[in-house]
Formats: C-alpha cells, sequence, structure tokens
C-alpha cells in the first residue's frame, strides 16, 4: 500500500489530499469497483462515502451483505479534478494497483459500477447494453451495473439495477428477498 501512496506516475498525485485504496474484506466473495474517489471519498479517504456511497450501501444491505463482508475500490486511487472521469492515461497508470488488489483478495464475483470499470477491465464500452451481462476477468465472473450516481439521476434505473444484483445473490447462493419490487423501490430513496 505504500507504494500507492507514494504514488506520482500521473497528474492526479498534484490536486489529491489523500490516496483511496479501498476497504473491505481480504477474503471478499464480492469486490466492487467504481470509477474514482469523489470529494468525499478523498477527504475520507475511504470509498464510496457519499451520496453515491450511502446509496450502495443499502444496495448491499438488500443483498443481504454488509461493507466489511465485501471490498471495494476504484479504478483510480486519487480523485480527478471535478470529479472529471479519469483519462485513459491515469487508468492505465493505476490499473496495475487494482489488479493486485483482485490477484490478492480472489473474489468469486467482480461488481462493475459504471462505463468506467466496464471500459478498463473488460475492454468494452455501452455499460446501459451490457448491465446484467456476465463476463469472466481472469477466470473471475464479472458483472457490469450501473453506478450508484447514475441511480440518484435517474431512479427509474433502480429497478434494473436491483435485477443485476439478484443475478449476483443467486450465484453466491444468498437468498432472493420474496417483495423484490418493494425492496427496489426502497433504494429510490
Amino acid at each position: 500500500m505504500s507504494s500507492v501512496e507514494n504514488c506520482k506516475k500521473c497528474s492526479l498525485c498534484n490536486s489529491r489530499t489523500n490516496v483511496v485504496f479501498g476497504e473491505g474484506s481480504s477474503h471478499a466473495e464480492l469486490m466492487i469497483i467504481g470509477e474514482g474517489p469523489g470529494r468525499d471519498e478523498d477527504e475520507q479517504a475511504r470509498p464510496f462515502v457519499g451520496r453515491s456511497g450511502q446509496l450502495l450501501t443499502q444496495m448491499l444491505g438488500a443483498m443481504g451483505f454488509k461493507r466489511d463482508d465485501v471490498f471495494i475500490a476504484n479504478i483510480v486511487k486519487c480523485r480527478p479534478p471535478n470529479n472529471r472521469v479519469p483519462t485513459p492515461e491515469e487508468a492505465k497508470t493505476c490499473l496495475p494497483f487494482l489488479l493486485k488488489q483482485i490477484d490478492i483478495i480472489k473474489p468469486k464475483v467482480l461488481l462493475l459500477l459504471g462505463a468506467t470499470p466496464l471500459k478498463y477491465i473488460l475492454d468494452k464500452v455501452g455499460i446501459t447494453k451490457l448491465h446484467g451481462t456476465w463476463f469472466e476477468f481472469h477466470g473471475i465472473k464479472t458483472l457490469p451495473s450501473f453506478h450508484p450516481a447514475y441511480l440518484l439521476r435517474d431512479p427509474n434505473q433502480k429497478k434494473y439495477a436491483w435485477e443485476d444484483l439478484q443475478k449476483i445473490m443467486l450465484f453466491l447462493g444468498k437468498p432472493i428477498p420474496q417483495k423484490t419490487q418493494n425492496s427496489a423501490k426502497n433504494h429510490e430513496n
């Protein structure tokens, strides 16, 4: 981790407050990969702690997980200025750190949240078309879905994200709540 904290391989190191390495169980069955830290994450040095993180925590709860049960990381470890999408150079520079995390944790499932992890992990574009579709990444079942920030902007998509999450639950042997429609609607707040 010290090599990440001292990293100066791209310009993101100039504007970061903290490196957001990731957090959770080192033995997680489920590893979640987002885009990059936002302002709140940069200040707290923790992934997904802002509004998107609150929604992600609710989504995990609906799946039967606590945040400590999973591992949460991002494509880049430092906040891009103005919360912009990481550049290809930034993503490719940071990717070896993430790949090492995946190798150490050895999750059963990778959940890719949004277009950026879809692009840099699976080399694919089109999250709207590809969400909920199973892929393999280095022998790990991998499922792209919508980023919580997108779900906050367009709550009508939450039902589709919930369907995606249920696929992961089934794969991991987690029970699906009987009233999935009610659970999906609870994510609208």
